[in-house]
């Protein structure tokens, strides 16, 4: 179970004699009496963590299993109903909320992908995390120009460094748009994994220690790897699940042949390497030993990509867990020999869904995959021939069979309202749908604030909308619905539904000395930016936030500044 932060030993453990002299002696967190109007003395560092599709349910399947840095976390204080509270549970929306404190109808960023129908380039589709006037690129991977351009809100890194320029900021993750929005605009050093080791904005150069990190991540990935030993916890749980066309999933251990990246990103070493690589740049910037406070961000991507090879059980995810706990056992254990104060947070930027083939099998028979009817060509050529429409390209566009669907700017106004009201009628009919919601009138609805295990589908879908950007209509599909149409190898489960196991996810505080509990009620992804600038003692500007501060301090005391 070793995985790649052990491969990285050395390069985590580099540190310039600089970096080791005159370490701050921690300060414990404990509660203050009330009287004494004292609060918990500010952490040198925070340290920030993003599982990527960690969901709610995970969490607790697996919690009694963690023995390394996840059983640290749940000792502290522990919110399992966390929410990430809008409709568009995907990576980057998810990623938005962790660290501006506002819903994605707020960060504009609305989903993964949306259209921009008023493009010049030929490609209208819209990565969220590119700058698409670069020439010559489009919104496929690997063709995209990286860019925070579209996020529209500050992140907690942003306002420490207002606040304080002598903060340090590095932010280091499995996927671009996890690095980038949580990273935010002022970020020391934001990288992310590539087949090319460690990656970032085009024309930024790599340090002579980065370039290091990225060479040690390319002979991992170049390094075949033997099928990982398979633990009794895992035994039950490895099962194979025909996806079709010969293959199963279910049973699988990581092994992967020299150079397959997809495989290396869709294992327990990727995220070894993000953890290893976050604490070699700690050590590098000499984060947590000066004055101020520092922050530290970690995306950590493999139990998402091992969710979409494998779906979120069988021996795979089992595999993903145990490393998971480990690696971030070993990394706290580096953390704390560096003898600087820190203060962690670790959440989700969405849950997950298992594939629906095993769900059948395991009591959930209504679980299915979408109907491919539902994309927005099929509806295209079958709305072409219905109603005599003859324009060039579609007269619908959409990322996906679910979610915002546009209509072509070259229909008439008459046109238009024909393609809209029949669109929305043959897909509201559809079984596999929920509701069909027009974007006016979501622009018409406030961004929803309260309970987010209340809100209503249309308050779901309100928190992702954003006018000029989101969809003419969207829709949601029936819970436990599919949005991939056909297996494939790599792609057989996914997220990104208006349903509450993409929207659950844990959330983990933990500090040296604090003293712990555990707060069943639902909160808020959108609650971490406040809570953590109560934390630190930053002052921010709390009326354009969707989220409110959660006091760490159990009984008296406080750790959120006064109302």
């Amino acid at each position: 179970m070793r995985t790649l932060i052990s491969a990285f030993a050395l390069l985590a453990c580099s540190v310039t004699a600089s970096a080791q002299q005159s370490l701050p002696t921690p300060q414990p967190m404990t509660a203050v009496p009330v009287a004494e109007a004292a609060r918990p003395a500010p952490p040198r560092l925070i340290i920030v963590l993003s599982v990527d599709q960690f969901s709610a349910d995970l969490f607790t399947e697996y919690r009694g299993l963690f023995t390394g840095g996840l059983a640290r976390l749940a000792g502290g204080v522990v919110f399992p109903q966390g929410y990430q509270a809008h409709g568009a549970t995907e990576t980057c929306p998810g990623h938005s909320t962790i660290l501006t404190g506002s819903l994605p109808a707020r960060t504009g960023i609305i989903a993964n992908n949306w259209y921009d129908l008023s493009l010049t380039r030929e490609d209208r589709r819209v990565y969220c995390s590119e700058d698409p006037s670069v020439e010559g690129t489009s919104s496929a991977s690997g063709r995209y120009a990286p860019s925070i351009n579209y996020l529209l809100t500050p992140t907690l890194g942003d306002l420490m460094k207002t606040a304080d320029p002598r903060t340090r900021v590095v932010s280091v993750a499995g996927k671009d748009r996890a690095a980038i929005m949580m990273g935010g605009r002022a970020a020391d050093e934001l990288w992310w994994l590539s087949p090319t080791g460690l990656s970032s904005y085009r024309g930024r150069e790599a340090s002579p220690h980065v370039a290091r990190i990225s060479a040690a991540v390319v002979a991992a990935v170049g390094t075949a790897r033997p099928a990982l030993d398979l633990p009794q916890q895992c035994a039950a749980r490895s099962r194979a699940v025909d996806i079709g066309g010969g293959h199963s999933v279910g049973t699988g251990r990581f092994e992967r042949p020299a150079g397959n990246f997809r495989g290396f990103m869709a294992s327990p070493e990727a995220d070894g390497a993000v953890l290893a690589a976050g604490a070699s740049l700690r050590s590098v910037h000499q984060l947590g030993q000066g004055p101020q406070t520092d922050l530290l961000i970690l995306g950590l991507s493999a139990t998402d990509y091992v969710g979409h090879t494998y779906g979120t059980e069988g021996s795979e995810m089992c595999l993903q867990m145990l490393a998971l706990d480990r690696e971030l056992g070993d990394f706290f254990t580096r953390m704390d020999a560096s003898g600087v104060d820190y203060a962690v947070m670790l959440t989700a930027d969405h849950g997950g869904h298992d594939l629906p083939e095993r769900n059948q099998q395991n009591a959930a028979p209504s679980a299915t995959r979408v109907d491919r009817g539902l994309d927005a060509s099929a509806l295209s050529t079958r709305l072409k021939a219905e109603l005599g429409i003859t324009i060039d390209g579609p007269l619908l566009y959409g990322d996906a069979p679910f979610g915002d669907y546009y209509l072509s700017r070259s229909l008439s106004a008459a046109d238009r309202a024909r393609v809209l009201s029949a669109a929305t009628q043959i897909i509201a009919a559809h079984p596999q749908v929920d509701r069909v919601v027009p974007g006016a009138t979501l622009a018409a609805m406030p961004i929803p604030h309260g309970n987010p295990e209340q809100w209503s589908v249309e308050q779901r879908l309100r928190a992702s909308y954003m006018a000029g950007r989101s969809g003419d209509f969207l829709v949601a599909l029936k819970a436990r619905v599919t949005p991939i149409p056909e297996t494939g190898v790599g792609y057989v489960a996914t997220h990104g539904s208006v349903w509450d196991y993409d929207r659950r996810v844990p959330m983990l505080f933990w500090r040296a000395g604090m003293r712990s509990f555990e707060q069943p009620n639902p909160v808020m992804t959108v609650d971490i930016l406040p809570t953590l600038a109560g934390l630190i003692g930053l002052p921010i500007e709390t009326r354009n936030l969707d989220g409110r501060c959660l006091d760490l301090v159990a009984g008296e005391g406080t750790s959120c500044p006064a109302p």
